[in-house]
């Protein structure tokens, strides 16, 4: 079985096990039939998950780095394709099968494939550049300021003299009439601006991604759990007698057990969706009733909600990760009521204005993502000061780097020009460079910060709840905002926070990282594997956003299911810029002091952590603290770590490795009913019906 905690030697030296080693040895992964598939399943996904996700609103196949599609195409793969062609050259020893690798190489592209085109990814710039139009009125008078501060070039709202292309904004949101057509000539350019820059962004953390490979998962042997489940699927493949038709893990009765639990509970669950007399599985109930008096109300949003697919990643978990994961959750609501307690509103706290998600405890978060990644980064200066060496020729390339998808100062130099590219386009929108270089700073410290959540705490969602801008502007302003004004770029700046920066939740820098130690580990050719995850995310972006557009255009934007993605997400541009132009706030100091107890605490915690054996605190779950995922996920994440807890304590080590498969297939099993259901919706018309968190 494979162990993903393992040192990297012990990885390594599995991969070259004697199953492995029947394979040939010049077998690298991305073979033609291989490139084949993974470019018709971007294709496929590129044009069905925005289908799924926004117009029936239905299970998301992405927007999780456990992706069900991705899971799915090679259960498919596994348990379909991959018999019937080993049966069918039962003569020569099964050789027309997938090879491991080959599996594994569709697996890594399927990240790509299955995240890039739906919710929570960078195709949310659609609504977002033309919903401020659509929904400004002679009231909220959104076009004084949209009109004078917005590059033509920038959205098909506009025409090139700035005047409002009311067809290509309102004609999205209400549909097209008949003999009406797409008004392509004014989306052309828009789309291959945005197109472009977020394409640069992918290969911003796509180099980022390469230089820390190699310290997270060798130096630091980062756990990876999101890669067990894969890894497992097809650990024998490689085998070439009969026994490697189906592999060791389908063969285990314990993870069947586990499968069983959750085909039976998600299948009656849609059964009584279409047939109400079939009785309910209930998975959730309403603690609404029990938080209803002060000071308990001021909690808020308390969900207890059974989602298979999380209990069993949770299993896979080092206990003080799961532990910290839903018991900061409770931390961060105690606050609440706290505060209240002392006489504050929550919402209202001192250097906490707006939304209850921007009170004291988003500063705390702030602080938190700033020390944690500032320690992650610390932790590596020995491997990134090597980097930097190579980039600028001061030494010579190891014997490992040549299996890395580039070198060290491709990858370095990649990343810095990327990187100057994404400030270079955001100041020709009119964004004042002070402002572009902060943006796309606090999006790389995010995007460390919510990878490692992946690759450590196997989070599945991530999200963060923070509006870093307007946050950044109430720190350096304590009255009207100077430094974020419409004269210098506000209004094209939130474009950019609002479309990529604020909803991360599908955003790829841990498929990067989660990719390219798969091919490392198990020797996939990295130069080719490069050049076909290229070809991937193109195609995936082009397509989805392409099927973006007709979305709105053929069913009309707001008939479409998923009303944040239409209606209440694009509109934040503007109310982000409301924001910013208001009058006093309030004084910064407050805001200061929550920032400072945020980064002294989770100091306090990697501290405590190096010297204490017992403490239980990890800062992962202080980032994630009030969260959507957290909020969702937390009494999911509770059960995971109970049922390890008790499963430990009673049996052992040993007991726990052999139960494992069980909460493995409690996974399987959650995704073959996605996908079963997902279809038989599609069938049937049936919206928003969710097996995972909407």
């Amino acid at each position: 079985m494979t162990v993903l905690d393992a040192s990297p030697s012990e990885n390594r030296k599995s991969s070259a096990s004697p199953v492995a080693s029947q394979c040939s040895g010049a077998e690298r992964g991305v073979t033609p039939r291989v490139i084949v598939l993974s470019l018709v399943l971007a294709v496929a996904f590129g044009y069905v998950l925005p289908v799924v996700d926004y117009k029936w609103a239905n299970t998301f196949m992405g927007a999780q780095h456990l992706p069900p599609g991705a899971v799915g195409v090679l259960l498919i793969l596994v348990l379909g394709i991959n018999p019937l062609l080993r049966r069918m050259s039962a003569s020569q020893n099964g050789r027309w099968g997938f090879s491991r690798n080959e599996a594994l190489t569709v697996y890594i592209t399927c990240l790509f494939s299955s995240l890039v085109p739906g919710h929570g990814s960078e195709n949310f710039v659609i609504t977002n550049l033309i919903a401020p139009f659509y929904f400004a009125t002679r009231e909220n008078k959104w076009l004084e300021w949209l009109q004078p501060h917005i590059k033509p070039w920038l959205t098909p709202a506009l025409n090139a003299d700035g005047s409002l292309n009311k067809m290509a904004s309102d004609g999205w949101y209400t549909g097209l009439g008949p003999g009406q057509y797409i008004p392509w000539s004014a989306w052309i350019i828009p789309l291959l601006f945005w197109i472009a820059f977020v394409l640069v962004s992918y290969v911003m953390l796509g180099c980022l991604s390469i230089m820390l490979r190699r310290q997270w998962a060798e130096r630091e042997a980062l756990a990876f759990p999101l890669l067990r489940l894969p890894l497992e699927m097809t650990e024998d493949l490689n085998r070439t007698d009969a026994r490697g038709t189906v592999g060791q893990f389908f063969r285990n009765p314990t993870m069947w057990v586990g499968f069983g639990i959750a085909v039976i509970v998600q299948l009656v669950r849609g059964l009584h969706l279409y047939f109400p007399d079939i009785p309910d599985f209930p998975l959730e109930i309403d603690t609404g009733p029990l938080f209803s008096d002060a000071p308990w109300n001021q909690i808020g949003w308390v969900p207890i909600r059974v989602y298979p697919m999380v209990i069993g990643v949770t299993y896979l978990l080092t206990s003080e990760i799961s532990f910290s994961l839903w018991a900061f959750f409770w931390i961060m609501k105690g606050q609440l009521v706290l505060a209240y307690m002392l006489g504050y509103q929550p919402s209202a706290m001192p250097g906490a204005p707006g939304l209850p998600d921007k009170t004291f405890t988003g500063y705390q978060q702030m602080g938190c993502y700033l020390a944690y990644v500032g320690f992650v980064l610390w932790t590596g200066r020995e491997h990134l000061h090597y980097v930097f060496k190579r980039a600028i020729g001061r030494v010579k390339a190891d014997a490992d780097e040549k299996n890395e998808v580039l070198s060290y100062p491709i990858a370095f130099w990649g990343f810095i020009g990327s990187f100057a590219l994404m400030v270079g386009a955001t100041v020709a929108t009119g964004v004042r460079l002070d402002i572009a270089l902060v943006l796309w700073t606090a999006y790389l410290v995010l995007a460390i910060g919510l990878t490692r959540v992946a690759v450590e705490g196997g989070m599945l969602a991530l999200q963060h709840h923070s509006v870093v801008l307007e946050a950044i502007g109430r720190l350096v302003n304590s009255g009207q905002s100077s430094w974020l004004t419409l004269n210098n770029g506000v209004v094209p700046a939130s474009l950019f926070q609002s479309s990529i920066v604020n909803h991360m939740r599908g955003f790829t820098m841990p498929s990067f990282v989660h990719s390219f130690k798969l091919a490392h580990d198990h020797k996939i050719a990295p130069k080719p594997l490069g050049l076909l995850l290229v070809a991937v995310i193109v195609i995936s972006v082009c397509v989805s956003w392409i099927t973006c557009v007709h979305l709105g255009y053929d069913n009309s934007g707001l008939s479409l299911g998923h009303a944040w993605y239409t209606k209440e997400g694009p509109v934040n541009p503007v109310w982000f810029v409301n924001n910013m132009l208001k009058a006093d706030a309030g004084p910064a100091t407050p805001r200061w002091i929550w920032l400072g107890v945020g980064a002294l605490l989770t100091y306090g915690m990697m501290v405590a952590r190096t010297r204490f054996a017992f403490f239980p605190l990890h800062p992962i779950g202080y980032i994630m603290g009030l969260t959507y995922p957290s909020q969702t996920f937390w009494f999911s994440i509770f059960c995971g770590w109970l049922f390890k807890g008790l499963i430990t304590r009673f049996g052992g080590n040993d007991t726990y490795r052999r139960i494992t498969p069980a909460f493995l297939g409690l996974v399987l099993g959650d995704v073959a009913m996605i996908l079963f259901w997902i279809a038989v919706d599609g069938w049937n018309g049936r919206a928003f019906h969710q097996l995972l968190p909407g």
